[in-house]
């Protein structure tokens, strides 16, 4: 007989674990599986999570390995940089902090499976195949959150298409003494995103880049003064724009695994988590339900648009129009945000979760006026594009 759960959550990442632990801590039986044989590895993202981020994971701070208050934004030879003065964001080691968080599902009573594979869903059945240790098995649930990345099994199982765009990220950690306060970045080293530079502690940093063609080739130039001193190398996939469906019946599709990653940094924590909250808060509310249907569960839909939505969807644009920005265009344009009056407005009301305010204070600032320009030819670029 398959035995059964009130909720299956697929992967043990900050968004799976996030999910699983409030729905164990709720009094509902839960099981978190994960392919991996290790939580939080292999390690596929940057490290850098903004105050907000890390404070939405609820760890402590073993995982910290430096904090930075500013950044650094350089094309040929214009620089423009910037200082909150504050604590902004944290470089963390993700493999730790990740295995923090699956620690604190499990002491809330989830059962964790580890080195298990998620192969087939089956909404009619409320029904999940798994491959493990023990060999392939049904699993019933109640509810099943996916959480299971970029190339999540449960959604292309339920034939939703896949997101608009994709970023490949290729990064490795190198012996460099920089300045421990600023993350470095470099928009024409990858012109389709941004490379950068992450201190990570005295005489370390990880450098790295995302983007979507030939990306081997423009990492390989952009660390060629470091390659005899890298550490470690890891490479990763981040889905942008959303998926066009995020739930069906009895599941509910979070994180990278509904394409819900921060369109202007890549960063995904935390809006997964936050996703992974709303999800939690439906799965228990679906359990005080007499077998809810399909539309019950649109309601998580809803509540993560309310809640982050038009940050994706005006990041998303973002994306799209910072594609038509060329290489000698970029370079103009940190001229003029390198102006005195801009940087402290970017100091002031930079957000790195929810960008949107800081883009239209920048869009009206009169030291912008020398942008319109470049912003406009963006702009008919990406028009005609279309």
């Amino acid at each position: 007989m398959s035995p059964r759960y009130d909720v299956v959550v697929v992967g043990a990442g900050p968004s799976g674990s996030t999910a699983a632990c409030i729905c164990a801590k709720s009094g509902l039986s839960t099981l978190l599986i994960e392919e991996q044989a290790h939580i939080g590895y292999p390690v596929q993202c940057a490290g850098l999570l903004s105050t907000g981020a890390f404070e939405e994971c609820q760890v402590s701070q073993d995982c910290v390995l430096n904090d930075v208050s500013g950044a650094v934004v350089s094309a040929g030879s214009f620089a423009c940089s910037f200082d909150a003065g504050r604590r902004m964001a944290y470089v963390v080691d993700r493999g730790q902090l990740d295995r923090e968080m699956a620690f604190k599902a499990a002491d809330a009573g989830c059962e964790i499976s580890l080195k298990t594979i998620a192969t087939r869903v089956s909404p009619k059945e409320h029904e999940i195949t798994v491959h493990g240790l023990k060999g392939s098995r049904d699993i019933r649930y109640s509810v099943l959150i996916a959480a299971d990345g970029p190339r999540s099994m449960v959604a292309r199982g339920l034939g939703i298409p896949r997101a608009p765009a994709y970023l490949s990220g290729l990064q490795c950690d190198v012996m460099y003494e920089s300045d421990q306060d600023h993350v470095r970045i470099f928009p024409n080293a990858s012109p389709e995103f941004f490379g950068w530079i992450i201190p990570i502690g005295p005489g370390r940093a990880r450098i790295g880049m995302c983007g979507i063609t030939r990306m081997y080739e423009k990492f390989q130039a952009f660390i060629h003064p470091f390659q005899d001193q890298c550490t470690q190398f890891v490479s990763g996939t981040i889905p942008l724009g959303t998926l066009s469906r995020t739930y069906d019946d009895g599941i509910l599709i979070t994180g990278d695994a509904a394409a819900l990653a921060k369109p202007t940094s890549g960063g995904g924590v935390y809006t997964g988590v936050r996703s992974a909250r709303h999800a939690a808060a439906t799965a228990i509310a679906a359990m005080d339900e007499d077998n809810p249907g399909k539309p019950f569960f649109s309601r998580y839909e809803m509540a993560w648009k309310q809640d982050f939505g038009k940050e994706i969807q005006r990041g998303f644009s973002l994306f799209r129009f910072r594609q038509q920005i060329t290489p000698s265009d970029m370079e103009r344009l940190i001229a003029v945000l390198s102006d005195k009056q801009i940087r402290s407005v970017i100091a002031s009301k930079g957000d790195m979760d929810r960008p949107w305010s800081l883009v239209l204070s920048l869009l009206f600032h009169p030291r912008m006026i020398p942008a319109y320009p470049l912003i406009g030819k963006a702009l008919l670029k990406l028009l005609r594009s279309k």
